[in-house]
């Protein structure tokens, strides 16, 4: 099964070598899947981008559950700012996209317990050379020096949006240093493809990243 951009997003924050998704990287996850659903339905023609804001331009919900929870958020007719619809909803945004990687049987979701009560959540990969291999696409985006041009709109985006979340899981610190310029080159591409959604998904993610915030229990 084809999966969506908000679900490739997710699988991306997985740190393989130590078998877990890493406290880190889960700050801001919520706003990198509306901000993914978000970048999906633009480059899919659902959505519009009028001055910098956005406006739906169907009134046909697409067949994914959580891309259309998303588009059923967004305005019909007078366009609005992006931040919004990437922040608000963010503590949302986990549950349903680990239930369709659950149902697909691409992660197993085990509920944990302390002193007999419910207290969150253990996700285990199923095949962590899928995640491997997506990673190493993304990386490869950064790494190969491509012309932005020639680079799925899809893997651009993930790789833009794991620098801007800052994930240890694609990028190291000194690569994303080494490899600034391609990376703005990249950012700058998606910009002119979805104006202001970036911006948005920084400006979110810094501020929930400055109260320690973050609503993963996985």
């Amino acid at each position: 099964m084809l999966q969506s951009l908000p679900q490739r997003l997710y699988l991306l924050t997985y740190t393989v070598n130590e078998v877990k998704f890493k406290l880190g990287d889960l700050q801001g996850r919520g706003q990198l899947l509306r901000a993914g659903a978000l970048a999906e339905m633009v480059l899919g023609g659902l959505l519009g981008v009028e001055g910098r804001k956005v406006v739906r331009l169907t009134d046909e919900p697409p067949s994914d559950s959580f891309l259309a929870g998303v588009w059923g958020d967004l305005p019909r007719e007078k366009p609005k700012g992006w931040l919004q619809f990437v922040h608000n909803k963010a503590h949302t945004a986990e549950a349903p996209v680990q239930e369709q990687l659950s149902a697909a049987g691409t992660i197993t979701v085990t509920r944990k317990k302390l002193l007999g009560l419910v207290a969150g959540s253990h996700v285990t990969v199923n095949d962590p050379q899928q995640v491997l291999d997506l990673q190493a696409r993304v990386r490869d985006v950064v790494m190969s020096g491509s012309d932005p041009a020639t680079v799925p709109m899809d893997e651009l985006t993930m790789a833009v949006f794991a620098k801007e979340l800052e994930l240890t899981s694609v990028f190291h610190r000194k690569e994303v240093s080494e490899h600034k310029r391609t990376l703005k080159a990249l950012a700058d591409r998606f910009d002119k493809a979805v104006p202001k959604l970036r911006s948005s998904l920084r400006d979110s993610y810094l501020s929930s990243r400055a109260v320690g915030g973050g609503w993963s229990n996985s």
